[in-house]
């Protein structure tokens, strides 16, 4: 096999990626299995490796029911953000709803730094019964994630040719007719997309979890990791191990998805 000079650039060029992307969860995996001697000694690989900190990560939290939380939230939360984006970005861009400031309007909120909502969501939600629950942070991430779910679709619905939504208007099909059994499966890889990167995004979410949940029924993944650091002294070795087990669902999502994901997105950025 003939290795020519286009390929050795390619490889040199993408080397770096790969390893800025790979090297912080082999660090990871090493440090799951290095003793609290063998962290301190800043070696990148353990010199007496273990096994304990992963049964020990799982006894000291309720990690399972912890990835349980963030799945359930972050998928439901997912659907809430498309149930809500879609007739509305459809609504936007083909019926001309509120005009071409609105998409950028929209957009722009998601500019501005969480924190700022922190106490009127906690309010919110309290006045509301839904402090401490599923529900509060589906409906939080569902529509905190409409301006991301927004970006991505508008792509694909501009890209709908729209001699077939005119043809169908023609038969007497109404807007939301169209919408739903015309251009939605059309664009089905758009929706996978954008279904698995809001969802991604909920599931990885701290700063409201961690305000607005407060027992282990509640929690979610990143506010159950955060318990692992102590007063005085934070187990690193069963920290990895829980940040590997919370990040193994989205990878497998990633990885059995990654045909709609690559293609949507691939398809999205074309004009």
């Amino acid at each position: 096999m003939k290795i020519n000079r286009s390929d050795i650039l390619l490889v040199a060029a993408t080397a770096p990626v790969f390893v800025f992307f790979t090297l912080p969860i082999a660090y990871l995996v090493s440090v799951s299995f290095k003793t609290t001697d063998d962290v301190l000694s800043g070696h990148f690989l353990p010199t007496s490796p273990t096994l304990d900190n992963w049964p020990a990560a799982f006894e000291a939290a309720c990690l399972s029911g912890f990835i349980a939380n963030s799945v359930a939230v972050s998928l439901l939360a997912g659907a809430l953000t498309l149930l809500l984006t879609l007739p509305a970005a459809y609504a936007v861009l083909r019926l001309g709803i509120g005009g071409k400031w609105l998409g950028d309007l929209t957009l722009s909120s998601y500019m501005a730094p969480p924190i700022v909502a922190l106490i009127p969501l906690f309010y919110l939600l309290k006045a509301t019964g839904l402090l401490n629950t599923h529900a509060g942070l589906v409906m939080l991430y569902g529509f905190a994630n409409i301006p991301v779910a927004f970006w991505l679709l508008t792509p694909f619905l501009r890209r709908m040719p729209l001699e077939i939504e005119q043809a169908a208007a023609l038969d007497g099909a109404g807007p939301l007719r169209i919408l739903v059994h015309i251009v939605a499966p059309i664009i089905v890889p758009g929706i996978v997309a954008t279904l698995i990167i809001v969802s991604v995004l909920a599931y990885n979410e701290f700063l409201f979890a961690s305000a607005f949940t407060f027992s282990d029924e509640t929690r979610t993944l990143p506010v159950g990791i955060s318990l692992f650091q102590g007063d005085r002294l934070v187990n690193f070795g069963q920290m990895a191990a829980a940040s590997l087990a919370g990040i193994a669902p989205v990878y497998l999502v990633a990885l059995f998805l990654q045909r709609y994901f690559v293609a949507g997105l691939a398809h999205g950025g074309l004009k």
